[in-house]
């Protein structure tokens, strides 16, 4: 009888060592991030993404109770504009963090801003502390919210992202989701830190849940501004999540698990802060993969010479974020 080809290559993955696993007896720690970085950069197609004119565009500015909300629009690559909306925390005084909020695989970033806009997305939100800009703002920081690519106004539908065809012709074009994802991110920070005053730029923080855990992770492996980083339910091993049963198109990234696990790419978070929030019953990312990739990421923090700057926080539930037992973490960890 015939494998079934899925399998096959599930068996290939558990088969292989990463080839660019940190090995101390080869090269020092900093030789080995500034080698998988550029490694990274490169599998996620990003050398291909060229900077631009942003044409920062605010289209308007809202007065609430707790906060003040302004709205933009930036060009990200040529002919390609994205919308953000930044929410500033009323009564602080002073430069204050600013926390990237990445709503996961939805309908699109009202989910980030706690704003029910389809049918279900009240479910969505309040079953599992997805309104993160709400959250974040009452912790103390600014939150920044962007639409990510395929989902919400960035040509996602009301039934939900609309990945597949754009993250194949991505690969066509030798990119990836995940990289122009990550592009995006980096270039609404420039925007921000250019024609926003108040952020403190030494404290950027960047969290996100499911698809939008997994654009916080990759993001945090490339971009060094981001000071602390915490994905939920999207950091686990590929051969127990991603190459183990049907996720997105564009969760992939062609020919990674040759070089590197996700446990090895949060090397280069180190020696940032890094929090790694999962939910025990998690199906699609299971918790036997987050613990065997945890173990990892503890072994490159200490080779860093920073054990304590990362963390697991496990929610006895499932795929979706743990607002209570993640946010004093964040605190602990920045003394903010």
């Amino acid at each position: 009888m015939n494998m079934i080809p899925q399998v096959k290559n599930l068996e290939l993955i558990q088969a292989i060592k990463p080839s660019m696993r940190y090995d101390s007896s080869k090269e020092s720690f900093a030789e080995w991030q500034k080698k998988a970085r550029q490694k990274l950069i490169e599998l996620c197609g990003i050398p291909s993404m060229k900077k631009c004119d942003p044409m920062f565009n605010i289209e308007f500015t809202e007065e609430f109770d707790t906060f003040t909300e302004t709205r933009f629009t930036i060009q990200t690559e040529e002919n390609y504009f994205l919308p953000a909306h930044l929410w500033v925390p009323k009564g602080k005084e002073g430069k204050l963090p600013l926390c990237i909020c990445l709503q996961g695989h939805s309908k699109g970033m009202h989910i980030s801003m706690g704003r029910p806009k389809y049918e279900g997305d009240e479910v969505t939100i309040s079953g599992g502390d997805r309104d993160f800009a709400p959250q974040i703002v009452k912790e103390g920081f600014i939150a920044l919210v962007i639409e990510q690519r395929n989902f919400g106004e960035c040509a996602g539908t009301e039934k939900g992202p609309n990945c597949y065809v754009s993250s194949m012709a991505a690969i066509l074009n030798g990119r990836t989701t995940i990289g122009e994802r990550v592009w995006d991110i980096s270039r609404t920070l420039d925007a921000v830190l250019e024609n926003f005053d108040m952020v403190d730029e030494a404290n950027i923080y960047c969290m996100g849940n499911s698809g939008g855990g997994t654009a916080t992770f990759y993001a945090s492996c490339i971009d060094e501004r981001i000071s602390l980083s915490m994905p939920s339910c999207a950091v686990c091993t590929y051969k127990h999540s991603i190459a183990a049963m049907n996720h997105c198109a564009c969760n992939f990234i062609p020919n990674i698990a040759k070089y590197f696990d996700m446990g090895d790419l949060a090397g280069l978070i180190a020696p940032r802060k890094f929090i790694l929030v999962h939910g025990v019953q998690d199906r699609i990312f299971p918790e036997a993969g987050v613990y065997e990739t945890f173990d990892i990421v503890k072994k490159m923090f200490e080779a860093a010479g920073v054990p304590d700057n990362c963390r697991l926080v496990s929610g006895e539930e499932g795929h979706r974020f743990y607002a209570a037992k993640s946010w004093p973490v964040v605190h602990e960890l920045t003394n903010k």
